[in-house]
């Protein structure tokens, strides 16, 4: 199958209003016209942006990310389309609201990482200094926690937390025997909570687990 283009064919804006209307009136196939022009630049706009808030999306959680992006577009009898007034091109419009689903699903899996850490700390006997769910509030301390870590366990984490990867990935990825992945993770967790429990982390700038995402570059937008 050939790669999907990154950018959308050039199209006039006479053109792109006329495949606003029909996918807003309901014509026949008009929505696949959409979807066939726009998916590149979606995956790219998703792909892009975790990247630089230095979360690479696997290719299996980019094509989550792209639906998401479609189905935004379809919500509330596709709202966002009607909201396209014509100020700039459809294809920049789009890239706004594929940018923002896409941090929206990078949050999610930050979300989904911190309560895995809660669930261990749930786990331990009452009267430990751990009994209170510490909080990461962002993607740079959990880089900056991730540095202090050992390089295997830093790789452990980003990989099953952050990019979602599967143990059995995990295992062809790292050559691990796949039993050994869920134990060498709780253990990881752990020491992270104790981590957290302790001082602050500062900024990181190298380390086993890679280097952390500056303030600046987490707010950088753009495809």
């Amino acid at each position: 199958m050939p790669p999907r283009p990154t950018t959308p064919s050039p199209a006039s804006p006479d053109d792109d209003r006329s495949l606003v209307e029909a996918c807003l009136t309901g014509s026949p196939g008009a929505w696949d016209a959409f979807v066939a022009r726009f998916a590149g630049l979606f995956a790219h706009v998703a792909g892009r942006t975790a990247e630089r808030r230095g979360a690479p999306l696997p290719p299996a959680d980019r094509e989550d990310a792209v639906a998401e992006i479609v189905l935004e577009c379809l919500r509330n009898d596709a709202a966002a389309l009607r909201a396209f007034a014509g100020r700039s091109s459809l294809p920049t419009y789009l890239t706004v609201i594929a940018r923002r689903v896409t941090v929206r699903h990078l949050l999610r899996n930050l979300r989904a990482f911190r309560g895995s850490l809660a669930a261990e700390g749930a786990a331990e006997p009452a009267g430990r200094p751990g009994d209170a769910p510490a909080r990461i509030e962002d993607r740079e301390q959990i880089e900056s926690l991730l540095a202090r870590l050992g390089p295997d366990e830093a790789t452990l984490v980003r990989l099953h937390h952050l990019e979602s990867r599967s143990y059995g990935e995990i295992s062809r990825l790292t050559g691990l025997p796949l039993g050994s992945i869920g134990p060498a993770l709780s253990r990881a967790r752990l020491k992270l909570r104790s981590l957290m429990e302790s001082a602050p982390p500062g900024p990181v700038t190298h380390g086993a687990g890679g280097p952390s995402t500056t303030e600046g570059s987490a707010r950088s937008t753009g495809s």
